[in-house]
């Protein structure tokens, strides 16, 4: 039996915000933006029907939090993934690749909003943050491709961005659409995406960079 919502009160959690986004998240993962209610947010998080509007305007802005959120924690998945790499480019690149997989693993509903059209107002933070996670994956080509400076970027270079950009993205949403569970067996996705993808990134990069980056 499903556990009952606690009964709605105005102001009462800790941190009212992060406990919104966080039944946001749940609400996201199981329905998807298009079932989307500041009252079933605000039911599930035990507040009443003000709280979301009060705190985020209306429903865009509630999902604008929450992707600008996203997009703040898969610039840091980017990360941890190039420190995974060390002093390998290369290696740096994988890393980065299966951080993003694992980010969309780890938050499905928020990472499916954060690509969505139409659903989320155009703030300059969603931007900011969203570019940031972006210039992530640059900035990783550009050490694979001995380049300094973004301005001395080849439109080559900017096409092993979107090739690498294309496959780790297009990975993720088979990933957690369930289009691996019948190659994934008793061991899981999870595991399914560890023993594969490493070796789907490196048949990539090989192609991209065919000489060892200096």
């Amino acid at each position: 039996m499903s556990r009952p919502a606690p009964e709605p009160s105005p102001y009462h959690h800790g941190d009212l915000r992060a406990t919104l986004i966080a039944a946001t998240e749940d609400l996201l993962a199981e329905r998807g933006p298009d079932a989307f209610s500041l009252r079933e947010v605000a039911r599930r998080a035990g507040v009443s029907p003000a709280a979301p509007a009060h705190h985020f305007g209306d429903a865009a802005g509630l999902l604008t939090a929450v992707a600008t959120q996203g997009f703040a924690e898969l610039a840091q998945a980017l990360r941890e993934g190039v420190a995974s790499g060390g002093d390998d480019a290369l290696a740096a690149l994988r890393g980065q690749g299966l951080g993003y997989v694992r980010f969309a693993l780890r938050r499905p509903g928020r990472f499916r909003l954060m690509f969505r059209e139409g659903v989320l107002h155009p703030d300059a933070e969603l931007h900011r943050q969203a570019d940031a996670a972006f210039e992530e994956l640059a900035a990783g080509v550009r050490r694979a491709a001995g380049v300094a400076e973004v301005a001395q970027m080849t439109p080559a270079h900017w096409n092993a961005v979107i090739t690498l950009w294309s496959l780790v993205h297009g990975y993720a949403h088979l990933a957690i659409a369930g289009r691996f569970e019948g190659f994934a067996g008793e061991h899981g996705r999870a595991a399914f995406v560890g023993a594969t993808l490493p070796a789907v990134l490196d048949a990539t990069l090989a192609g991209l960079f065919p000489t060892p980056a200096r």
